[in-house]
Parts: C-alpha cells; structure tokens; sequence
C-alpha cells in the first residue's frame, strides 16, 4: 500500500485514531491515579469530625458509689444468759411491736426468783418475832417506871430495860433493811425471768439472724444480738463522695440512682447529709454523703449497690454542642456587646444560669463565684483545644469552628453555660442544626500497615495520639 492510500484509510476511519488517543489517556490516568492513591507517591489525606448541633438535655453531675441500708432498724439482743430454747420467726418474717421472737431457757431465773421469794417469807416470819419482842421490851420497860415512881427498883434494873427495848427498835430496822434489799434482788430476778421472751421491739422485717435455736448465750461480758428487724419502707442510701467532688455537694440537692438489676430505672431523692468526718483508705480521703428514698413496693434490698448522681446542674431541652469543639477563652472581651447581641430568650437563659450559680454558691457547697460582668467567662478556665474538659455552670464564652454548606470553615464566637464532659449548653453564636467541626482524621494509605494505621488518626482529647471517640451526632 502506498502512502496515498495510507492517508486515505486514517481519513476513512477516524474514529480508530480517536480510540487510540482515549484509551491512552486512560492508561496514564489511571497509572497516576494508582501512584498517589496506592502506589509510592500515596499521601495521607486529612478529613474533619463534625458535629450537629441539636437539643436535647445537659446535666452536670458528681457520680459515686453507695450502698442501701434500710433508715430505721433495731439489732434484738438477749439481756440474760442461756440456752435459746425457741425461735419464732425466720428471715424475712413480718413483725409488729410486741411478737415474741424468741424464748431462752427460764430455769435458772425462775429458780431464783423462787430464791429470793423464800427468803422474803422467811425475813416476814423474823419480823413478827422482832415486833413481838420489841412490845415485851417496852412492856418491861414501862413496868421499871413504874417501880421506879414508887422506889421499888433500881436505876440500872431501868437502865437495862431501856436498852433493850432499843435494841428490839434497831433489830427490826435492820430487818426492814434486809427485807427491802431482797425485794429489789426479787424484782431483778423477776425482770431477768421476763427477759427470757423476747418481744419485737419495733413493726418491721426481720433482715438478718445470727443465733440459731438451741445455741448457748452468754451475756456476761457483751449482749449477743440475735437478729436485726428494720422497717424497709424507707431506705437511706449511704454514698462515699471523693475530696475533689465534696465541695460541689449541697444540702437538698437532687440526687438519683440506679441498681445493678434495676434495668436502668431512676430513684430521685434530695441530699439530706453529709458527715463532716471522712474516711480514709489507702490515703484516700471519702466523705459519706446520706439520702433517703421511699420504698413502698420492696423493690429496694438491703446492701444494694447503688450508682449515685448528684445533679449539680441541669438544663432541659436546650442546644447542645460537644466539648471537643470548643476553645474556651480565658477572658471575653467585649462582652457586653454579646449580651446586646442575643435574642431575648438567649439572655433570659442567661439570667436564670447566674440565679442558679448564686443558688449553688448559697447552699452550703461549693463558694458562690463572682458575678460575672457579662456572659463571658470564668477567668479560671483552661483555655485551648487540647485542655481536658471541665464541667462549667456559669455562662462563658468559647470559639468554635463551624463547617458551611460551601465546605468553607468560619470561627465564630459564642456563649456556653452548663456544661459537663462531653456537652455544653449553647446560650448564643449557634443554631440548631449548624455543623461544627469537633476534630479530624487522617486517613493512611491502602498498601500500608493495617496495625498502624491507627497511629495516623488524631481527635482533641485523644491521649498519646490515639483516635477520639467522636462525639454524640459526629459524622464525616
């Protein structure tokens, strides 16, 4: 074929040199696609960890840890000694005031009391004779007067007389002396025979025995308790609060719980207490914190583990937005130009989080903070996106980045309140379904070591460059 029929055919078929020209394109950009997305020319690419922001509820808490204990309980003991003859009841019997509970064995106390009534009749007898000698001596006495009037006797016939019939008066004082002596060894006696039934001291549950039937009982040195009854309709839940939390704590401060079996169900309570003498294991320093809770149903147990919030704070539908994404300023300035600039239900919620910060200062917890000028900040609060969290209650102001519809990132300023760990209330700067940025994450690439690819991923608050838990309604 020569060159004129050589051009000819490319102008016949165009579109073969078309195809030769796309598959080539193809070839080099799927090549230049393999070196920087797998291959050596691969580079780690950076997205953000977004936020939306949304309502829901923030509370600032203390947790700890406490045990149910019933509020009101009495430990049954036996004041006499010997042998617990009878039991008439068993854990978890049901008592009023007055069942009898147990029988000790009444030999003894009622050989003794039989003792000491013999001895009473037998001091009776001795006090007629002694009454009977006394009137012979005064018998005989007034008869020596008489003799005497008339100089028929002598002085010391008189003076015998007169002596004995005061020793007759004393013989029978000293019997009146023993004979009250062995009536109140009687009444002792009698009340140690009464003692040998045991009465139900209060209405309640019998929670625990710890004698059995048959056992020997010796109160000599310490009265042996037998069983513990406890009214178990009000039940105190007994919590150990650290020293750093203690000083957050307020008399009549709400407070729930949980149970391990309870299935995630709440009992609320105020804060009754909090013993001003700690205890100390292993050098830590735990302060007992005491509230009550109505148990009407039974459904509360003694010795419960109970899982304790005190709510220092709280705000109910309000905007929330993660900690993780805010920097919290050291200082606010202008902010009086930020009151001015919020809507009127904005700074109605201001107001009432400074009635409720002087509240708390107020109630016997932790100091009243000064009144700040305007919704800015705590001078005392950790400035920074990597400072670690800090639960707040006075309103403050924070920057945050917010993530536009155009992908373009704006830093705005705005006023939080309450706040825990993980959210903080928005007063103003945010709107409900505003997308901020609450960290990045840096993707590795494909041919690289799937053990390190963690190594690569970074969120605020994540120790040692481990990966951050992304925040409630974070999304990429």
């Amino acid at each position: 074929m020569n060159p004129t029929q050589k051009t000819s055919s490319v102008r016949r078929h165009p579109w073969r040199t078309a195809l030769l020209i796309l598959a080539g394109l193809a070839l080099l950009g799927g090549g230049a696609a393999w070196w920087f997305q797998w291959g050596p020319g691969a580079k780690t690419g950076s997205t953000y960890i977004t936020a939306t922001i949304q309502r829901g509820d923030i509370e600032d808490q203390v947790a700890a840890t406490g045990s149910l204990q019933p509020r009101d309980y009495v430990d049954v003991g036996a004041q006499v000694s010997g042998q617990l003859r009878k039991l008439h009841v068993e854990v978890g019997t049901e008592v009023k005031e007055g069942d009898l509970l147990a029988e000790i064995d009444a030999e003894t106390s009622q050989a003794r009391v039989d003792a000491s009534r013999a001895q009473l009749r037998s001091q009776q007898a001795q006090m007629a004779e002694r009454e009977l000698a006394l009137v012979k001596a005064e018998r005989d006495l007034q008869r020596q007067k008489n003799l005497m009037a008339e100089e028929a006797t002598t002085a010391e016939t008189l003076q015998n007389a007169e002596t004995a019939a005061r020793t007759a008066r004393a013989q029978i004082n000293s019997l009146k002396a023993q004979m009250e002596q062995v009536q109140a060894s009687m009444r002792v006696e009698e009340a140690n025979l009464k003692y040998t039934k045991i009465y139900a001291p209060m209405a309640g549950t019998v929670v625990s025995i710890t004698a059995r039937q048959g056992q020997t009982l010796n109160t000599n040195q310490q009265a042996p308790t037998l069983l513990r009854i406890a009214d178990l309709s009000v039940m105190t839940v007994q919590t150990q609060v650290s020293e750093a939390d203690v000083s957050k704590l307020r008399q009549d401060m709400p407070v729930y719980f949980t149970t391990l079996g309870g299935q995630g169900r709440r009992w609320y309570g105020e804060l009754k207490k909090i013993e001003p003498t700690p205890t100390v294991t292993n050098n830590v320093v735990l302060y007992n914190a005491l509230f009550e809770v109505p148990n009407s149903n039974r459904s509360l147990m003694t010795q419960m583990t109970a899982q304790v919030f005190f709510v220092v704070a709280q705000a109910r539908d309000v905007l929330m937005v993660p900690m993780s994404a805010l920097t919290i300023q050291r200082a606010a300035p202008g902010g009086r130009e930020a009151v001015e600039k919020m809507t009127p239900e904005e700074r109605e919620r201001l107001r009432e989080q400074r009635r409720q910060a002087r509240e708390q200062g107020q109630g016997g917890g932790a100091p009243a903070a000064r009144p700040p000028t305007a919704p800015n900040a705590n001078p005392k609060a950790a400035a920074g996106p990597g400072a670690a969290p800090r639960a707040t209650r006075g309103p403050r102001q924070a920057k945050v980045k917010v993530l536009l519809a155009d992908g373009t990132v704006e830093e705005r300023e705005v006023t939080i309140g309450i706040g825990n760990r993980v959210h903080a209330e928005v007063l103003s700067g945010l709107k409900e379904g505003d997308r901020v940025i609450a960290g990045t994450r840096e993707a590795e690439p494909r041919n690289n070591n799937p053990q390190g690819s963690a190594l690569g991923q970074r969120g605020p608050g994540g120790p040692g460059g481990m990966p951050a838990a992304a925040p409630a309604g974070a999304r990429r």
